[in-house]
């Protein structure tokens, strides 16, 4: 879905600019044009975009101000380069003393960029690709091989978070942790997890409105208002969104509707932070393409034709509370609470592809429909960070409780007659009604998770050079799965298991070191759509080695893996109906590099590459096929150059420019039966243009963005059992946008 084209515009950090600026040209170092050339000129208004955070934990409050003298190593990012987050130990540790590869898509990146989602906003990423979104309704990603939509893993200022979509315009940076996390968040699948950061309100007044129009038809506004209320540390945030694009295919629209207030009081030892966001929207249903099984290609249609109908919607909304208290009991030490509670509700409705006749092009469709579907959570989290010395040595403590409840419910579903009247070689559409009827049997389709967990973290400084960081949770979680009427129990569950995680990291440099580390996850193995009893846990663990560089401009890595799952829970399709069972184990072992940050005064580079083997392990069907949505290569690479100040008769401003381009190997397709087919290699090529101008007095924005531009056909992923469904990735797109401050 188009979630969020317009927060990539609002997010500006000149105030930081210029504190950077100012500070290395004052020590000397002549990266000042670096500094400026991420950003907008020194003279223009301050930016609307969160500052500094005051410490690196999960939704940190930001800083009451950044000025030049006080910039600091614990800056969480310049320009394209990541070099903090919260994700990776809940503390305020450097990326480089971290024995993981974390991964940071600054607010720069995303501004640049201009990503719809949050699978695009981390196209960059090594290793992370779009799962099953079902349809493009919900995020999904897959990180080193594992993960799927409603997997726990997507976090919002660090906790758990059951929205559809998450990449909304409160979206500030995103931090990715890759590998088992469950020692620090509980119940994960062993690939990763990745964190969005939203913005924050801010002391210092600063406030814009922004429109932006799409190739496609359509377009949408913003206004961000911040600014101090008082003078006694109390701010306020205020954020509004409009968005309603022409879907990139023959029919669909994506609209969405953002309102988001907050406000954060900033006192000497205490802050307090409140957020509230509320979206209504509306996205198509769209499975995409199928696979002709003569060919073992996607089927040889128009990419931009459907195979379903104009009602294909999901339609509903979602709210978000977000409270957060950090005290400061000591200079050492300082206690963390907070509590997320998150609320999706929607109907949707959709032409279902069951059967195709590849010869005579006619499908045999279904109208299904989910009406009155809730998914709501409420999370609690207390913690308490200290830094002590003992036997003379350093060691930053965290620990704390978690809390997570998690239920959700389909209450109404309903089910249409079977209909073969669709020809995908000559579509004509209008030919299967939205009608259907109630099945009792399916209906209160019902998931209830209980998680409750206590960890323990230290970190260990052996010295200037050695860094021992260890760690072990104990976790204890119910859940209850079934659906009908009357409601028929698929799986109950209660256990409890210790969580470990070990990794050591040696400094070889102040700027580069070396790590390697072990950790650990589980997943409680349960079912809505068909009884299972009771499946023992998914269980992962993972090896991972690497080296990290951090300098004034770079930050770089490169980690190899190896991760194990076992227990692991599949699908399989037997006379039509979908039956789920234990798929043995899986693999994945893989190299992932990285280097984010500015190559020179004007040159910044954004690139990665991931080469990932990742299969499944002794089982008599699918045992030796590739997971899914894992390609074995990819790799991406942008380039921006800021072309300084450039005149333009009663106008000026600073010019920037990028272009980069994305390249991703075969993916396995796989229809339950172990038989597995290749989707081809995609490229995309990208571009964008700025200028933060100056005319008359008034300080204005402009971006062009064009996504695709070669309008390459290319697939993003594939799902489902049976006849699997092939994600399409979009067409070409230029999007034009403004913003003014004020």
């Amino acid at each position: 879905m188009k979630a969020n084209k317009r927060d990539r515009l609002r997010a500006r950090q000149r105030p930081a600019a210029l504190a950077l600026t100012l500070a290395f040209a004052s020590s000397g170092q002549a990266i000042a044009d670096e500094a400026v050339s991420a950003q907008a000129p020194a003279t223009t208004p301050a930016s609307t975009s969160a500052s500094t955070p005051v410490s690196g934990v999960e939704g940190a409050l930001p800083a009451v101000k950044i000025n030049a003298a006080r910039v600091s190593e614990s800056e969480p990012e310049r320009g394209y380069q990541g070099r903090r987050a919260s994700v990776a130990t809940r503390t305020d540790a450097p990326l480089v003393d971290v024995p993981q590869a974390v991964n940071v898509v600054t607010s720069q990146s995303i501004q640049d960029r201009a990503p719809d989602s949050l699978a695009e906003a981390l196209e960059t990423v090594p290793g992370v690709r779009m799962g099953n979104t079902l349809g493009g309704t919900l995020d999904a990603l897959v990180k080193r091989g594992f993960g799927d939509n409603r997997d726990n893993s997507i976090l919002r200022d660090g906790l758990q978070s059951v929205q559809p979509r998450n990449f909304t315009p409160t979206t500030e940076r995103i931090e990715v942790l890759k590998g088992p996390a469950s020692m620090l968040y509980g119940i994960q699948d062993p690939g990763g997890v990745v964190n969005v950061v939203t913005k924050k309100p801010q002391l210092e007044r600063a406030n814009s409105v922004s429109g932006f129009a799409s190739s496609y038809g359509g377009g949408g506004a913003q206004a961000d208002l911040t600014g101090p209320i008082g003078t006694s540390g109390l701010a306020y945030r205020f954020i509004a969104d409009h968005q309603n694009v022409d879907y990139w295919r023959n029919f669909g629209y994506n609209r969405q509707d953002t309102i988001a207030p907050s406000i954060a009081w900033y006192g000497r030892d205490t802050s307090v932070l409140v957020q509230y966001e509320h979206m209504n929207y509306s996205v198509p249903i769209d499975r995409g393409t199928i696979i002709d099984t003569r060919t073992g290609n996607p089927v040889s249609v128009s990419p931009k034709e459907r195979f379903d109908e104009n009602y294909n919607i999901s339609a509903g909304r979602s709210d978000a509370l977000n409270v957060r208290v950090d005290h400061k009991l000591s200079q050492d030490w300082t206690v963390h609470a907070g509590y997320g509670w998150n609320r999706t509700y929607y109907n949707d409705q959709q032409a279902r592809v069951l059967t195709p006749n590849f010869t005579t092009g006619i499908l045999t469709r279904r109208v299904d429909s989910t009406q009155n579907g809730v998914q709501s959570t409420h999370n609690f989290t207390l913690n308490l960070e200290g830094k002590v010395t003992w036997f003379g040595l350093r060691n930053e403590i965290l620990t704390g409780f978690d809390y997570m409840r998690n239920y959700r419910v389909l209450a109404d579903l309903y089910r249409g007659k079977n209909n073969s009247t669709f020809n995908m070689y000559s579509p004509v559409y209008g030919t299967l009604p939205a009608t259907y009827t109630l099945s009792p049997a399916d209906s209160d389709q019902t998931d209830k998770l209980i998680e409750r967990g206590a960890f323990i973290q230290d970190a260990i400084h052996l010295g200037d050079r050695w860094i021992l960081l260890g760690g072990v949770r104990y976790d204890n979680f119910q859940e209850l799965t079934g659906k009908g009427r009357p409601f028929v129990v698929g799986s109950t569950q209660s256990n409890s298991k210790f969580v470990p995680h070990a990794g050591l990291v040696y400094k070889i440099t102040p700027e580069w070191a070396t790590y390697a580390s072990y950790s650990e996850s589980f997943r409680p193995n349960t079912s809505i759509a068909a009884p299972i009893g009771t499946l023992p846990p998914e269980q992962g663990l993972a090896y991972e080695i690497g080296t990290k560089l951090e300098t004034s401009r770079v930050t770089g890595t490169v980690a190899l893996f190896d991760i194990r799952k076992k227990n692991i829970q599949t699908t399989q399709t037997i006379d039509g109906v979908n039956f789920v069972r234990n798929a043995g184990h899986a693999r994945s072992r893989g190299l992932e590099v990285d280097v984010n940050g500015q190559l020179t005064d004007r040159w910044s580079v954004i690139a990665s590459y991931a080469a990932t083997e990742a299969r499944y392990k002794d089982d008599p069907l699918v045992g030796g096929n590739p997971l899914p949505n894992t390609p074995k290569h990819e790799g991406a690479f942008y380039l921006t150059r800021d072309f300084g100040n450039v005149e333009l008769g009663p106008a000026s401003g600073r010019v920037r420019a990028g272009a980069g381009v994305r390249v991703f190997s075969s993916m396995a397709v796989g229809d339950g039966t172990g038989k597995v087919y290749q989707l081809p290699w995609g490229h995309v090529a990208d571009a964008f243009v700025s200028w933060n101008s100056h005319i008359f007095g008034q300080y204005i924005d402009w971006q062009l963005n064009a996504r695709n531009i070669f309008n390459s056909t290319y697939y993003t992923g594939s799902c489902c059992t049976g006849t699997p469904f092939v994600n399409i990735g979009e067409s070409r797109q230029v999007i034009v946008t403004a913003k003014l401050d004020f």
